[in-house]
């Protein structure tokens, strides 16, 4: 990766960089975009340079110029006919990975709210063959997160759901609902992911899923930004989502337990 240092020079600079470009091999990074134009260079600008062999954008219908950027920028485009929601864009984000080379698949939203620059990092878990779904933990402490501007309400929420969550399902993450996420090629070959919800609720069902399908999964700390142009949601769509979960959690041991099938879980 790029090394930033006064102490070094140019060749030692480049050198990091093919290092980073050989060590990481069959990247892809996926934005699912809607109104990213002012916040998507600066994301962009954080990945390490030669960090990732593909870069493609989704946008659904966003009434900005976020395409016009992303193009300026030299992001591969793809653009919804129709506004489908950020499920919807999720199902076309990893269906373009899958149609690449890459062997893990990084989404990352362009809105600017996490810091992309530990994207290697979660790579690195992948190929180690540590985890096969990675997420970045917006919550390494209390007051980090209440000081990045992390809303009291969606805190409160967090941390219950997450606690929960955790218990019900087996797992020990820090951030059950981060967005910004790392998977292997096979966890989006065998995942169908397009049984899923066209809304939020597409996250909380597909952690569901690979945890049904006995991937491992695991997080890392990563800084967050909130700001107005940071993606959110409202306190009713964020009641919507976690009984979303519910809902999920019920349709996988209701399936697991032959009572009712479930595509989702096939």
């Amino acid at each position: 990766m790029t090394i930033r240092s006064t102490n070094l020079g140019r060749e030692e600079l480049e050198s990091g960089d093919r290092r980073a470009l050989e060590s990481h091999k069959g990247i892809a990074i996926v934005m699912p975009a809607y109104n990213a134009e002012f916040t998507l260079e600066a994301t962009l600008k954080e990945l390490p340079r030669n960090f990732a062999t593909h870069v493609i954008l989704i946008d659904d219908c966003s009434s900005d110029n976020t395409v016009a950027k992303a193009r300026e920028l030299g992001i591969t485009v793809i653009e919804h006919a129709k506004n489908r929601g950020y499920g919807g864009n999720q199902k076309t984000c990893y269906t373009a990975a899958l149609d690449t080379d890459a062997d893990i698949v990084i989404m990352l939203h362009p809105d600017n709210q996490y810091d992309a620059r530990v994207a290697p990092v979660m790579a690195s878990l992948i190929q180690l063959g540590i985890c096969d779904v990675v997420l970045g933990n917006r919550i390494r402490t209390r007051s980090e997160a209440l000081h990045g501007g992390m809303p009291l309400w969606k805190y409160i929420i967090n941390r219950f759901s997450t606690f929960s969550e955790n218990m019900m399902l087996g797992q020990n993450l820090g951030d059950f609902h981060s967005g910004f996420r790392a998977y292997s090629r096979e966890v989006l070959e065998r995942i169908p992911f397009n049984e899923n919800s066209e809304d939020f609720t597409f996250d909380q069902e597909f952690l569901i899923q690979a945890i049904s399908f006995g991937f491992k999964i695991g997080d890392i700390p990563v800084p967050v930004r909130y700001f107005d142009e940071a993606s959110s949601i409202s306190f009713k769509r964020s009641v919507r989502y976690g009984m979303g979960g519910v809902s999920a959690f019920t349709a996988m041991k209701f399936h697991k337990l032959k009572l009712r099938r479930d595509k989702r879980f096939t």
